[in-house]
This record gives structure tokens, sequence and C-alpha cells, in this order.
């Protein structure tokens, strides 16, 4: 039993030679040389064929407190395809304000923008996004190997939601890359971030993505108000007409009758001036009803305060090169190391490997 004891004990690690370690670095100096050489040009490379990006911040607080139809819940939910039911907000609010990025990821927000203006500072003329995307779009050279570029030479088409081109449905996928929607649960802030490889562009498609994002909640908020208010335009029309028709027999039958004396007479006119009175008063309360849905329309158009404007970047926010050349050397200087290392029969010993 004695002479099996130590074989059942544990062997413990040799303890790590640092002094050797070091001494085979310095052995291999001149490799590091090289290899650290290696990885600067490459990542001087690398950091130089990547576009610059800048990006532009948009901060918006929303409307809260304001009841909306539950016809506007139906219509932003079919829109956006997802089911929210009859919840909606604490507060009786139809379209939340974490509903927002939804809205702007849906197909119809993103093409919505294809036809937006743009103008960078050389450039002569503005031209719409979908130009800028498709035609001034700079692209890496890996992008260009592995064929990850937007696709070009196609022929325009109209855009059609439901069933986009290759070449449009990439377009709208850049769109989506370049512009992102946050918002605050606790204090519904809506953070608005574009990014271009053009500081103006950012700084105007900033802009104009608050603009739709406006423009795309007005139209779901007011839906139900304004189909109340062309419906009850439609009424008015027809009720003046109604009007107009029945005062102009009323004049006609008064100025062919001016000396009345037959009871049948006397009695027609009575008719013809009550007929009159009652598309009179038809039409004024339909007046009414039109103000009061213009109103209602009005009031269910949601309101915005812009805490940040957009502003034209001074810098670029991407890439970092100094990040980027850091990275390729420390890689470099590891990789090295471990071969020399592993060349020194020093790796194992390291991983307290027998």
């Amino acid at each position: 039993m004695n002479t099996e004891q130590p074989k059942s004990q544990s062997r413990k690690p040799a303890p790590i030679d640092f002094g050797a370690m070091w001494d085979a670095i310095k052995k291999h100096r001149k490799l590091y040389y090289i290899a650290l050489s290696v990885a600067f040009v490459v990542a001087l490379i690398i950091g130089n064929s990547i576009p610059e990006i800048y990006t532009c911040q948009i901060r918006l607080a929303p409307e809260m407190g304001v009841k909306s139809s539950t016809s506007s819940l139906s219509s932003i939910a079919g829109s956006l395809g997802v089911n929210i039911g009859n919840s909606g907000s604490a507060n009786g609010d139809a379209i939340v304000p974490q509903f927002y990025p939804e809205l702007m990821n849906s197909v119809d927000f993103k093409t919505s923008l294809f036809p937006v203006k743009v103008k960078r500072k050389s450039d002569k003329a503005p031209k719409t996004l979908y130009d800028y995307l498709k035609n001034d779009w700079k692209y890496t050279w890996w992008d260009h190997f592995f064929g990850l570029m937007a696709p070009h030479k196609e022929k325009d088409t109209l855009v059609n939601n439901f069933e986009l081109t290759g070449e449009q449905a990439m377009i709208a996928g850049m769109i989506n890359q370049n512009i992102s929607c946050n918002t605050d649960k606790k204090s519904s802030l809506i953070t608005i971030n574009v990014t271009a490889q053009d500081p103006h562009v950012a700084a105007q498609l900033a802009d104009s993505v608050k603009t739709r994002l406006q423009q795309f909640l007005t139209k779901y908020r007011t839906n139900k108000a304004r189909e109340n208010l062309a419906f009850a335009e439609t009424l008015q029309h027809q009720a003046k007409k109604d009007y107009e028709r029945a005062r102009r027999l009323y004049v006609e039958f008064m100025d062919a009758n001016q000396d009345m004396v037959l009871l049948t007479a006397r009695q027609k006119q009575i008719d013809l001036e009550n007929e009159m009175q009652l598309q009179y008063n038809n039409y004024n309360a339909l007046n009414a009803q039109v103000i009061a849905a213009k109103a209602k329309v009005q009031e269910e158009t949601p309101a915005f305060t812009t805490l940040q404007s957009a502003t034209v970047p001074l810098g670029p926010s991407s890439p970092n090169r100094g990040r980027i050349v850091l990275l390729w050397l420390f890689s470099a200087f590891v990789l090295t190391t471990i071969f020399v290392l592993y060349k020194e029969h020093l790796l194992r010993s390291l991983l307290g490997l027998s």
C-alpha cells in the first residue's frame, strides 16, 4: 500500500518561468518587429478603406395624455402587422412612443424616404435619397470582393410596397441600417440617430425623418377624425345644393305669383317656404358639424417638442482608426508570442500542462 500511495497523489503544476519567456521574446525580437510592422500597415489600409460615417441625433418629447379613437389603434396595428388589442397606453393614447421604432422599421416608412431631397456641400443640385444611396454611397474593397454592394443599372420602376424590386429592397435595407429610433420607457423621450457618409446629408436626412415621423403619426392618430370630417363635408355640400335648389324654387314661384289670390297658391308658397327653411336649417347644422369635425382633427393631431434639432456633425463618428491600429497591434503581439512560446517549448508550461 505504501508503494501505491505516491501514484494516487495529484501532481502539482510546474511554476511558470517568466524569465525564460522574456528571454524567448528577446530572442525572437526581429519576428516581433516584422509582425508588428505588418500589422500596423494592414491596420492603416483597413482603417483608410472604411468610409467615414457622420451621425446626427435628434431628440423629441411627444405629447402625452390625449385620448385617441379605437380606429386609430386598428390602423396602426394593421400597418405594422402587430396585434396590440385594446391595451393602448395607461392614459388612453392609442399610439404610445414605444411603437415609434416599429413604425420607422415598416416598409411604408422606409419607402416614403426614397424621394427625400438631399444635397452634399459639393453638389450643384439636390438629389433624391434613393439616387444618393444608389450612386454615391462608398463601399470598402471587401464589399466589392464579396459582392455586398447595392445593385446598379436596374431599370427604374414605381415603388410597390407589396412587392419591392431587388434594388428597392436593398436601398430600404440601407435606410434601415442608417436610421435608428430609441424610446426611453420612463420619460418617453424619442432619440433618432441618422448616419450618412456626408455630414450635410446626415443633418438633412435627420430633419426629414423627424418630419416624416410626425406626418405618419398624424395620419394614424387622425384617421377616424379625418374620415368623419370628409363624411360631414360631403353631407354639407349636398345640403347646400338642396338648400340652393329649394331657395331657387321659392324665388321662382314668388316671381310668378306676385298677386296671389287663390288659397292653393298661398298654400304652395307656405310649402316652398317651409321646405327652404328646412333645407337651410339642415345646411346650417351640417356647417356646425364640419367646424366641430375640423376641431376634432386638430385635437387628435399629435404635438412634439424638439429638445435637440438636427445639426451638421463637426466630425465623423466612425471609423475609429486609432482603435483599429491598436487592435491589430495587440492581436499581432499576442499571436506572435504564442508562436514564440510554442517554438521554445514554453507554451505547455504557461497553460499548466506537463
